[in-house]
């Protein structure tokens, strides 16, 4: 523990920073990327609450209620590297920011403020660290996959500036106009269906209504079946860019036509810079777009299972260097977790060390279970060691508990440890 606070409470000027915890990690990443044809790099922002931290400096404001009183915290945008197949290789960029509030007598309409001094410019910052990348992987194909926050008319022309050879795909949010007869959700839903498909949707839980996010009703998970369209059309730029040229770009429709009784259908607007030339490079797009909910769920073990929220330090830099450390260790236990449903076949040293698995081997005997020879095996018993029962009719284990059982399992570690030297 006292190393642990050596680390973290270093001077805020020293070179325990965020980047350099992250750096050996980013670099197995990349390690890890280039031996993949293609890998989807995923960019997704999550704020931090620490309102509770009364005596924290530099945090900055992430959100005011209907009362006016504002909730103090980080806001944390990442760069989730995820192969086709949605295995997570690992976190390629992170940063903290502490969000201030417009000031009072800054009076410039939105379209007069440079997009470096705008929110979203970490989206292109996160777009052009991909492009950087590329060129230490020249036989890996990037793709930046994105939600609706990042639709806006800039991030594509910087795309276009810089020649890249990175890709976008991006779900559109705003009906642009175009250079055709009509907008740009028109003329999607106009073209004609090349194929129906089925998308598995995932549960989401409600949420109430906190500043100016919307409520968010509780959705339960289902199978929608779809249909898939995809158009070549050209994004005419906003009024504020009027010297720009328009942007090329190929949109491909997700519609559900019939949804269950009472729930809103599905309806996917989704643009990318990747060239469609068939249906399969469509149904391509859908389903790593899909993969996307991989950096909602790393949040997730973040924040429930790493409790990255509860940490308490004197300064936001602080929290940074403690939020780092714990960055890692969620995209483990979310790794873990997914071998251990698709691959469970592959050897338990993959992801434990001799110790944990000498130690796992003792909890089986002493339980009467299968001996974690396999990966599966091994997994599954965290699992149980964080309170899984694993009855015929549960699904598999989840992060929460894989979160639970490993740390538990380090205590137990520790335990033998003391015990047999």
């Amino acid at each position: 523990m006292k190393g642990y606070y050596r680390l973290i409470d270093k001077p805020d000027d020293s070179a325990v920073t965020m980047p350099n915890i992250l750096l050996p990690h980013r670099e197995q990443t990349i390690r890890r990327m280039k031996a993949e044809k293609t890998v989807l790099c995923i960019q997704d922002g999550s704020d931090l609450n620490y309102s509770t931290l009364d005596k924290c400096e530099g945090l900055g404001v992430i959100g005011t209620n209907q009362t006016g009183a504002q909730s103090r915290g980080l806001h944390l945008h990442s760069t989730f590297a995820v192969n086709t197949d949605g295995l997570p290789l690992g976190v390629l960029r992170a940063e903290c920011n502490a969000p201030e509030p417009k000031s009072k007598e800054d009076n410039r309409p939105a379209s007069a403020i440079p997009i470096e001094e705008k929110k979203t410019f970490c989206w292109i910052e996160g777009m052009r660290d991909c492009m950087e990348l590329k060129a230490q992987m020249p036989h890996t194909s990037l793709v930046n996959v994105l939600d609706r926050e990042a639709d806006f008319f800039e991030l594509f022309d910087d795309q276009r500036c810089n020649c890249s050879s990175v890709d976008l795909l991006v779900r559109a949010k705003h009906d642009r106009r175009t250079t055709g007869e009509h907008k740009l959700f028109d003329t999607a839903r106009q073209s004609p269906i090349q194929t129906r498909i089925k998308i598995k949707v995932p549960r989401q839980s409600a949420k109430s209504k906190k500043s100016k996010q919307k409520a968010r009703p509780k959705r339960l998970e289902r199978t929608a079946e779809v249909a898939v369209r995809y158009v070549q059309i050209e994004l005419n730029p906003p009024s504020y860019c009027k010297d720009k040229d328009p942007i090329a770009v190929w949109v491909v429709h997700v519609s559900e036509d019939v949804p269950p009784a009472g729930v809103e259908p599905l309806e996917w607007f989704l643009l990318t810079t990747i060239y469609i030339k068939s249906i399969d490079d469509a149904l391509n797009g859908v389903k790593w777009y899909c993969l996307r909910w991989r950096i909602e769920d790393w949040h997730r073990v973040l924040k429930s299972g790493c409790g990255a929220e509860k940490m308490a330090h004197k300064t936001a830099e602080r929290l940074r260097r403690a939020v780092a450390i714990n960055l890692v260790i969620a995209w483990r236990i979310m790794l873990m977790t997914l071998m251990g449903r698709e691959t469970p076949e592959l050897p338990s040293d993959v992801l434990f060390s001799d110790l944990e698995i000498k130690v796992l081997r003792a909890y089986a005997k002493k339980k009467c279970l299968s001996s974690p020879d396999c990966l599966g095996a091994a997994v599954k018993l965290v699992a149980r060691i964080g309170g899984y029962i694993g009855r015929s009719c549960d699904p598999p284990p989840g992060h929460q508990l894989m979160w639970q059982g490993y740390a538990y399992l380090q205590l137990m570690c520790e335990g033998f440890m003391l015990r047999y030297g």
